[in-house]
């Protein structure tokens, strides 16, 4: 469940990417592009503080050595 979770934060953060750049590209005001980006930081902060955390906690496990 935790790794379906953290999949959706990265879609939604790569999602608010794009709308940012369609933003910039029809040239509108700054403040949609900006709340688009601010969104995105947003996301990839909390999807890092999610992953810091479970692997604190012990709710995931990383590959011991991937040779």
């Amino acid at each position: 469940m935790l790794k379906v979770i953290i999949v959706v934060l990265l879609f939604i953060s790569i999602f608010s990417l794009f709308r940012a750049l369609m933003a910039m590209s029809r040239d509108d005001k700054n403040q949609q592009m900006t709340r688009n980006l601010g969104r995105r930081v947003m996301f990839s902060a909390l999807t890092l503080v999610l992953i810091v955390l479970a692997l604190s906690m012990g709710w995931i496990e990383p590959n011991q050595r991937p040779y």
